[in-house]
């Protein structure tokens, strides 16, 4: 007898509600979820995957240990002490340890109740996340103006009439530092009541494509649009702070004159938006109707990347779109983070380069190759990686690949053996998805609406096998143990979460939430700004003196010529998530999706046809990619996908190594980087593209 199990899907930031048909232990089908209070039914092929991931023959099941080059199976309890006997030694050497966390670790709320712990029995103080590939500029600006590092503000789409979109593609992603599943549809509810979408990308994504309107813009160039749009809104005395100036502080009045000096005709010649284009964008930003812009990926992974958050919370101040229906909001969720953990920290480390940012004590990726490298004692020797595959997420992975060999210890907590892991001396791997129990841990702070989803493990978990809290919290203990400290107990997360929901403001309990497997709608957003700033002032800090000096960085710049070159961008598809999803059957179906997209301009030049293969080559490496001619990207600019690139050797991930495929971070360089943030640039990478058999009879 088969049964079905509401469940929310916990690949992407979406979070949809999913109802899963199983019979015994066999997974019959994955659909939508009609009641479910956020998703409202909506689905994507993604979460078709989740029975891939639960039943996949690659998976591993038991600790792995290498041997000789080989992985030989062994128990928990070996692991455990091995590792803790040789992290011990290590120690005892002065030898220094890292950590790096992946993207779903993020997806996974049991880690984060543990993973505490597990810092300091490894001696941390800092750590290496996904965060600094890709969002670290958003955290930078929410803790400067609003007081905390997750502090988010985000579009209220079901009552936004005039949504601009920059750099993001949420067709495909769902939403990222947004959750909003069902965003199609949303956003044809908005058209319906004559609202309007503009996207700007130098892509026509899939996002743009459903818009009213797409504008094209060169890659990196985003600062020069955000301040034209910015200066159109104050020139032309559109600007309105009224319901916000109790809470707006003194800075405030620094950024008009700040923006007075730049010339119109300079910043759309710098990013390729005419300039009719970014006064229309402003009066519709500032026109009697709620409105909101929003930037993601394509703003944030650039030089000046958190110079582009603080424009974008400044234009929807300047705006009155800040704290308002239908512009951008605070959520309030069933469990409140922002109440219960610290405001995190902005500062500065010390690091093979000298002085770099670190945000909620996490280092840039763009420096860890060279930690890994370098000959001195300060040189990371033993590493564990949570849940992560930074050889194919951070900058110049080939570089990665070759740091990673100078180890004396490396743990992966990871499913699979990945171009990462496979550098490991042991893998300890979590059972299945459907096997634990999930909460929007991270997610719901950033929702549309304030709710709350509980969804308990489907299926027991075999014997032998463990949950990744209980990985972390074991290894944690046998640590502090061999290394003499004391050894706490261990708190199950359940509990954790239980007593985090009972003291947010909601005053939930577990039991309650667990009760609606459909999730409890707590209704939507509403102002509450002034509520929820933990400046130390309780005011909107508009206007942090590293903004405005990166503000005069970025208008020097503006003089620098730009030499003629392709850019190279990246892109996701609704069916891949990062580098996770490659070995799903179900996602990997239709046609080859890691081709270089390139113009049909631009390919002519070069003699490139579709399918052809092309030769691409930055700084640091070059691959040799499949051709696809389209003019779905602007001239001047090309386009891998990222998350490929597993066809090194020693993967073995059966599926995802069937189609040729190659890394787009294999390209990017780890040179470039926000000076505020850290985080790296992985937009607009200088790239050459020639017909790869030209580059075979040249050698």
């Amino acid at each position: 007898m088969s049964q079905v199990h509401a469940r929310t899907c916990h690949i992407c930031e979406a979070n949809c509600g999913v109802l899963v048909e199983v019979e015994g232990r066999e997974i019959l089908s994955i659909k939508g979820n009609p009641d479910h209070v956020l998703s409202r039914g909506h689905i994507c092929p993604k979460a078709t995957a989740i029975a891939d991931l639960q039943d996949d023959p690659d998976r591993l099941h038991k600790p792995v240990k290498k041997v000789d080059g080989k992985w030989q199976e062994i128990s928990w309890e070996v692991a455990f002490a091995e590792i803790a006997a040789k992290l011990t030694d290590l120690k005892g050497q002065g030898a220094k340890p890292a950590m790096y966390m992946g993207n779903p670790s993020a997806h996974d709320y049991g880690i984060s109740t543990q993973i505490s712990q597990l810092r300091r029995a490894i001696g941390l103080k800092n750590i290496y996340s996904a965060s600094t590939l890709d969002q670290i500029p958003h955290h930078v600006v929410q803790y400067h103006m609003y007081g905390h590092v997750s502090l988010a503000a985000v579009p209220d789409i079901d009552r936004c009439q005039y949504l601009v979109i920059i750099g993001g593609n949420p067709v495909a992603s769902n939403g990222s530092i947004w959750t909003v599943p069902d965003f199609k549809k949303r956003v044809k509810e908005m058209q319906g009541r004559d609202g309007q979408l503009v996207v700007v990308d130098p892509r026509r994504t899939e996002t743009a494509k459903i818009a009213d309107a797409h504008h094209f813009v060169k890659p990196g160039t985003d600062t020069a649009l955000l301040i034209g749009i910015l200066k159109s809104v104050f020139d032309s005395g559109l600007a309105n702070t009224s319901r916000l100036d109790a809470i707006l502080d003194d800075s405030w009045s620094a950024i008009e004159p700040a923006i007075a000096g730049f010339d119109m005709d300079a910043l759309a010649a710098h990013c390729g938006v005419p300039v009719e284009v970014v006064q229309d964008i402003a009066a519709q930003l500032a026109a009697d109707q709620p409105a909101a812009i929003y930037g993601r990926m394509g703003v944030s992974v650039c030089e000046f990347g958190t110079l582009n958050q603080w424009l974008i919370q400044v234009i929807n101040i300047a705006t009155d779109n800040l704290d308002r229906e239908g512009g951008t909001m605070v959520p309030e969720p069933a469990l409140d983070t922002i109440n219960i953990v610290g405001q995190g920290s902005v500062r500065k480390a010390d690091t093979v380069r000298g002085e770099m940012p670190s945000v909620m004590s996490e280092l840039p990726m763009v420096t860890f190759a060279d930690e890994l490298l370098r000959d001195d004692e300060e040189r990371i020797r033993s590493l564990f990686v949570i849940t992560g595959n930074p050889v194919l997420s951070a900058p110049d992975g080939a570089k990665l690949d070759r740091a990673l060999e100078n180890l004396d210890l490396m743990v992966s907590f990871d499913m699979y053996v990945t171009a990462t892991s496979r550098h490991a001396d042991y893998i300890l791997p979590p059972c299945g998805p459907m096997e634990k129990d999930h909460y929007p841990f991270f997610f719901g702070p950033l929702a549309i609406r304030n709710y709350a989803s509980y969804s308990p493990a489907i299926f027991d978990m075999p014997e032998g096998e463990k949950a990744d809290w209980e990985i972390i919290a074991e290894l944690a203990r046998e640590i502090l143990a061999t290394d003499g400290q004391d050894v706490p107990n261990i708190r199950e997360p359940r509990d954790v979460l239980d007593e985090m929901l009972r003291s947010s403001p909601a005053g939930l309990t577990l039991a309650e939430v667990e009760a609606a497997p459909n999730g409890i709608d707590l209704g939507p957003l509403r102002p509450c700004m002034a509520e929820r700033l933990r400046t130390d002032d309780k005011k909107i800090n508009a206007a942090h003196p590293d903004f405005l000096a990166e503000l005069q960085r970025f208008s020097a710049s503006l003089d620098s010529e730009q030499p003629e070159t392709l850019r190279l961008i990246g892109r996701r598809h609704v069916r891949q998530n990062n580098s996770w999803l490659h070995n799903s059957k179900r996602l990997q179906k239709g046609p080859n999706r890691c081709t270089l997209m390139i113009n049909p301009a631009d390919a002519a030049e070069r003699g490139l046809a579709d399918g052809d293969m092309a030769s691409v080559a930055s700084r640091v490496n070059s691959v040799d990619i499949v051709v696809e001619v389209t003019d779905d990207v602007m001239t001047g600019v090309v386009s891998i996908p990222h998350g490929f690139g597993h066809r090194r050797d020693g993967v073995e991930l059966s599926v995802a190594r069937e189609n040729p495929n190659v890394s787009l971070n294999d390209l990017t360089d780890p040179e470039g980087f926000d000076p505020l943030s850290g985080n790296a640039v992985l937009n607009a990478t200088p790239v050459a593209v020639t017909k790869a058999e030209e580059l075979v009879a040249a050698e």
